[in-house]
Parts: C-alpha cells; structure tokens; sequence
C-alpha cells in the first residue's frame, strides 16, 4: 500500500512538473497593425477607392511548437463625406458640420503557422469570422469637432468571412527577465478576406430631397485584399 501511494505521488509529481514546465514555456503574442484594404470583385465595382485603418490581434503561441492560435479584429474607413449645414430650420444662424463615415469592421479567429523563434519568422495565416459594414452620421459642434451634438447609424448588415495569406516577422527587440524572454517584431502581411453578400452604403448612396432622405442601398459579396505593417510583441 505504502509502495503504490510513493508510486502514484511520484506520479503525480512529475506530471505536475512537466505541466509547469510546459506552461512556463507558453508564449503570449499580440500586434497592432496599420491596415490598407483593397476591394476586390462586386466590391470593387461599387467601391472604388481604398479603405484605412487598423488592425490588431492576440493569440496563444508556444514558443516550442510553430503555431499561434487567436482573434483578430480590424477597422477600415472606406468613404466620408462632410457638410456644413444650418442647425435647423427655424434656427439657420447656427451653422455645425455633420460628417458621415462608411465604415468595415472584420473580426475573425485565427491560425497562423509560424515559427516562434528566431530573428526572421515567415507564416501563413487562415482565418474564419464575419464582416460588419455601418454608416454612420454625426453632428459635430462647427467650433469644436471633436464635440458629438448627435449620431445615427444610417444603414448595417454583416456576413460570414474567410480567407488567408500570410507574411513574416522580423525581430527588432528582444530581453530576457526572469527567465522568460520578452520581443518586439515587426510585421509585414497581406491576406484574401473572401466576404459574404450584404447591403450597405458608399460615398454618394444618401441623397436629401424634399427633406427626406434616400439610402441607395447596395447589395453585393465584400472580398478584401488586405495589406499590413505594424508591431508584434511576445511575452
């Protein structure tokens, strides 16, 4: 009895340690990126000019086997239109601007497979989620525009993604404390966000008459050739 106890503690010891072991050797890997957007097919028939933005992921990646599990979640203004207009009808001495943004955001969860260590990492990445297109409108005060009067979401509707691509990481910073060793890198990539069909609006989809207004909704796939660079770290 005594015997098989010494047994199943050993047992249990060194499953213990080999757990913290491997725990000590995990690594955290998250990045901010500057984010160019391209549309593509339908999208880019409708969408002709580029959208900017940014882009920022988090994941779970061992330093000693060559993957990095996550989320990734990105941001692209594709069309903004101004105007300074009367406050209201009964009030047209009081003049505030009203600015409105067509928006895309993507989030996606993600697998790259990468090399976690050394000074020069290629990978390539998948990734499956779903594309959120918005526009919004926003009365700004005219002598302060960061001052929000009032906001309205004019039109949203979101669609299941995914896509790939890949790029590589290249180690600029990197110090070790204790006993765990802390990186920056940078981050050059691109990737083929293939998106479903959604309605949503573009620069000049919403038209004033007669004091109404009327929403040119547009209805077609949102592919996306995504272009990033931006910082990795790791810890």
């Amino acid at each position: 009895m005594n015997v098989n106890r010494y047994l199943l503690w050993t047992a249990a010891f060194i499953l213990l340690s080999n757990a913290v072991e491997t725990v000590q050797a995990q690594n955290i890997q998250g990045g901010i990126d500057f984010l160019v957007g391209a549309p593509q097919g339908e999208f880019r028939q409708n969408v002709q000019r580029n959208g900017y933005g940014v882009s920022g992921h988090v994941g779970f990646a061992p330093e000693l086997n060559p993957f990095l599990i996550g989320i990734e979640i990105g941001y692209l203004n594709y069309g903004s239109e101004y105007r300074r207009e009367p406050f209201s009808t009964t009030i047209p001495d009081v003049t505030v601007d009203v600015r409105t943004n067509n928006n895309f955001l993507a989030l996606h969860f993600a697998l790259r497979i990468q090399p976690n260590t050394g000074n020069f990492r290629p990978y390539i990445a998948g990734m499956v989620g779903g594309n959120y297109l918005f526009t919004t409108t926003t009365i700004e005060n005219a002598n302060n525009p960061s001052q929000e009067v009032a906001s309205s979401t004019n039109i949203s509707d979101w669609a299941f993604s995914y896509g790939g691509g890949g790029g590589f990481l290249i180690r600029l910073y990197s110090r070790n404390e204790g006993g765990k060793d802390q990186e920056f890198l940078l981050d050059l990539g691109a990737r083929y966000i293939l998106g479903g069909e959604l309605q949503y609006l573009k620069e000049g989809s919403i038209r004033r008459e007669n004091g109404s207004v009327i929403y040119d909704k547009i209805r077609s796939k949102t592919d996306l050739m995504q272009f990033m660079i931006g910082i990795v770290f790791r810890f």
